[in-house]
């Protein structure tokens, strides 16, 4: 099925900022492309997994641009979002031969900050596991769901503490404004449910 003409402007515009994030990676001095790799996985998830929370107050608004059900097109960037940042750390481990990549750091706080993308990745299969678990958790899944904003922040803290794109300021502005359009959408549903909330007679269409 073809996509609207707005659906391809979106996609367009949405494939021109993995375009960008790939160009800055890869005209990026480098010493091993493992490491290039590594990077470009870390920086792809976080630019899908933003844009599966920034369509999240859009449901009605994503179907008639992409013409297909918002779920659909939520969960395909939540999918990448969830194994590009999988494939991050094993690409590290591999090329350092160091496990210990997987392992959260707590103790000092500067380091549970700088290693953030440690916790971020199991907090991140939890928050996916929530979803898959809904019917059993019906009052709760929303809740856990919810930990994908902790894993963002825990990985745009990571990404300015130590990540070596951030130097550049197109990746600095680019996801750092990703990250702050996710916060952005957070409050709008939140604001969104509460006004369901106040008119009771109204369905609850949304479901994510």
């Amino acid at each position: 099925m073809a996509l609207p003409r707005a659906g391809m402007l979106v996609a367009v515009v949405i494939l021109a900022l993995y375009a960008i994030t790939a160009a800055v990676v890869l005209t990026t001095p480098y010493e091993s492309p493992f490491r290039v790799v590594a990077r470009l996985l870390a920086l792809w998830g976080f630019l899908s997994l933003s844009i599966a929370v920034i369509l999240t107050p859009f449901l009605r608004e994503i179907m008639k641009i992409f013409g297909r059900p918002f779920l659909a097109v939520h969960h395909t960037f939540a999918a990448v979002g969830l194994l590009l940042p999988t494939l991050h750390p094993v690409t590290l481990a591999i090329t350092s031969l160091n496990p210990a990549i997987f392992i959260p750091v707590f103790f000092p706080w500067e380091r549970f900050w700088l290693n953030g993308g440690r916790p971020a990745l199991y907090l991140l299969y939890i928050a996916f596991a929530a979803v898959v678990l809904r019917k059993y958790i019906p009052k709760y899944w929303r809740w856990v769901h919810g930990l994908m904003y902790v894993v963002l922040l825990l990985a745009i803290v990571h990404g300015n503490l130590i990540g070596t794109d951030f130097e550049n300021p197109v990746i600095w502005a680019l996801f750092n404004t990703l990250f702050a359009l996710a916060v952005a959408a957070f409050i709008l549903k939140r604001w969104q449910r509460m006004r369901k909330k106040q008119a009771p007679g109204r369905s609850d269409a949304s479901r994510v």
